[in-house]
């Protein structure tokens, strides 16, 4: 008896190290054709929206773009060069701004609580620009950190704990090069034979930002054309996927080096504001900005810079609907504030998900993008109990009482109805197939929403 115990406790172990051999997870190689065979969490594709905040020194003189400091040294743009003779004295450089970003109004829970009512899931904060200043206490950037000069004080950590709170994803940017490193500048020099600044800057702050604030995505930005093998980004992606704290969640995007953009990585970002309007083979993102000209505020923008939410709004179904997530991006003040008018566009967005939220997380591009009889018409879908349920969001409001559209094919089982909006439709199949939905005359304070509406259709045979 003793015997056959011992026996089977023996089987049990070798068929438990058997299991755990067999279900460890998969090791990455530093190649693309290995790296790109990881899945990309789920999370991520159901979440669609994202916010993005450029952030940094560029806050300060707030004037043209967060790429002021190389386009006055480096490309002399009349503009800026003027701007600098007419407000600062002939010796004023750069750096001098950096005690000027005080960010002293800076409130991470203000901004977290606003990132959640805006309906987004999660946050992309920049932890360096290419200018190279860093957002938080780094030991590889001496004296031109958040810490050293200006705030006094972590921005990163901060915002990522008040998001956290808030259970929303946080993710950080982070740019490969720096404009006018002198490392940088003679790894270029040398046609990048050397190395000499992935070695003490860029690698050493991207495992330092992953370790401190475990990011669940990584935006990686700025290769300088420069090769994916002089960055060492495979390495770093293997590491990232295989050994990270974030190994099993992290998202990236994908620009690690030159021609590797809209090639490699985790979600294609391929171009900035990319929206390309038809059906991608590879989750992708469009990473936009409210203000139509910069990523960084300025503080001389009229109001006609700034995107409209019917603008933002038709921007970001249409990139749902072709398989996309929407990075939307604001710029903060130096002083730490998010505009009115950014903070009125987070807050229309989240008035509008709110209602329709429904036809935007957790959806997949259905087998149409848009409607083929209605202009403005764009579809998602999701599983339900029956199959699919399809939701076709109109840009605009019928104007005669009927909604014709040519993309969806009725059974008996098909069912309308306007998300938000408890009264019934009735609809009829139309004469060259699609569907004809009668629309009733709906009070104005009887309007789900004030912008882009949805209706829900169940029971569709495509």
């Amino acid at each position: 008896m003793a015997t056959t115990f011992k026996f089977i406790l023996v089987s049990l172990g070798f068929f438990l190290s058997f299991l755990a051999k067999t279900s460890q997870t998969v090791r990455y190689e530093p190649t693309w054709d290995s790296l790109d065979k990881r899945p990309l969490p789920d999370w991520y594709d159901d979440a669609k929206l994202g916010i993005f905040i450029h952030w940094g020194v560029f806050s300060v003189p707030s004037f043209s773009s967060e790429w002021f400091w190389y386009d006055w040294k480096a490309r002399g743009l009349p503009g800026i060069v003027d701007f600098m003779q007419k407000n600062y004295p002939p010796d004023f450089t750069y750096p001098d701004f950096a005690p000027e970003f005080r960010a002293e109004f800076y409130s991470p829970v203000e901004w977290a609580g606003l990132f959640k009512e805006s309906g987004a899931k999660y946050v992309v904060l920049t932890s360096k620009h290419h200018e190279g200043f860093t957002n938080w206490p780094s030991n590889y950037s001496f004296n031109w950190n958040a810490k050293d000069v200006g705030p006094d004080r972590d921005l990163v950590g901060d915002l990522a704990d008040a998001v956290r709170d808030y259970s929303l994803k946080f993710g950080l940017y982070h740019s490969l090069f720096e404009w006018f490193n002198p490392l940088y500048k003679k790894d270029e020099a040398s046609g990048f034979k050397t190395q000499n600044f992935v070695k003490a800057k860029t690698m050493p702050e991207l495992y330092e930002i992953v370790r401190r604030y475990k990011p669940e995505v990584v935006w990686s930005d700025g290769d300088g054309d420069a090769p994916a093998e002089y960055w060492t980004s495979q390495e770093f992606l293997a590491w990232l996927y295989n050994d990270s704290p974030v190994k099993d969640s992290v998202v990236v995007n994908d620009r690690w080096g030159k021609n590797v953009s809209c090639h490699h990585g985790g979600f294609f970002t391929c171009s900035d504001r990319y929206n390309p309007g038809k059906l991608q083979a590879h989750k992708w993102e469009n990473a936009m900005t409210i203000d139509r000209y910069s990523w960084g505020y300025r503080r001389n923008a009229p109001l006609s810079n700034y995107l409209s939410i019917e603008d933002l709004l038709k921007t970001f179904i249409t990139t749902v609907s072709c398989g996309g997530n929407m990075l939307m991006n604001v710029g903060p003040t130096s002083y730490g504030r998010i505009v009115p008018i950014m903070e009125e566009r987070l807050k229309q967005m989240g008035e509008w998900l709110t209602v329709n939220g429904d036809a935007i997380y957790g959806t997949r591009p259905w087998s149409h993008q848009n409607d083929t009889l209605t202009k403005d018409v764009w579809y998602t879908k999701k599983k339900s109990p029956s199959g699919y349920t399809v939701y076709a969001i109109l840009l605009q409001w019928p104007k005669a009482g009927t909604l014709t559209l040519g993309a969806p094919l009725t059974t008996s089982a098909t069912k309308v109805s306007l998300l938000g909006y408890q009264g019934k439709f009735y609809w009829k199949k139309g004469l060259t197939g699609g569907i004809e939905i009668d629309i009733p005359k709906i009070a104005w304070n009887l309007m789900p929403c004030k912008w882009a509406w949805v209706f829900k259709l169940d029971g569709i045979s495509n």
